[in-house]
């Protein structure tokens, strides 16, 4: 493409189109954002305390990774989340001190048929530890066609 401004492209057009008309009423924060970290913050609230409330947001179609193993739809992904080694953990989205936790949080429009690409960073402790583990999650989120959202890919990584 040589150069003109990014309306021109079709892709591009369409996702402007459905994000930005927010950004007149709130330019701060686009609607992809706004969704994202409200998603965030239900998934890792859910995560904290009981996990099976997590189902909703997966379909078979979805994807996870967590560090090395990968998995694919609703059960077996549950069946991963509910069976990690550890009984308690709590996920911290504050990276620096004073720091607002949606900074954690980045999203950009992913594809033409909405969905929304969500990265995370932030640290977690488990069961008794004391030192906090840095870790990294990326989210790619596909609208489910009912008005909401669900998890098509979810990968996660201790850094």
């Amino acid at each position: 493409m040589a150069t003109g401004s990014l309306r021109s492209v079709p892709f591009f057009t369409s996702i402007l189109r459905k994000y930005t008309n927010n950004i007149i009423d709130n330019p701060e924060k686009p609607q992809f954002q706004d969704i994202a970290e409200k998603f965030v913050k239900f998934y890792y609230e859910a995560f904290d305390g009981d996990r099976m409330a997590l189902a909703s947001l997966y379909k078979d179609q979805s994807m996870m990774t967590w560090q090395d193993y990968s998995t694919q739809g609703v059960g077996p992904i549950m069946e991963k989340l509910t069976t990690l080694p550890f009984s308690r953990v709590e996920h911290s989205l504050v990276m620096t001190a004073g720091e607002d936790w949606t900074q954690a949080v980045k999203a950009q429009p992913s594809n033409a048929e909405g969905g929304i690409l969500v990265n995370v960073s932030g640290r977690v402790l488990v069961d008794e530890e004391r030192n906090a583990l840095n870790y990294t999650q990326t989210f790619q989120l596909m609208p489910d066609g009912q008005g909401s959202y669900f998890v098509f890919n979810d990968i996660f990584r201790l850094i």
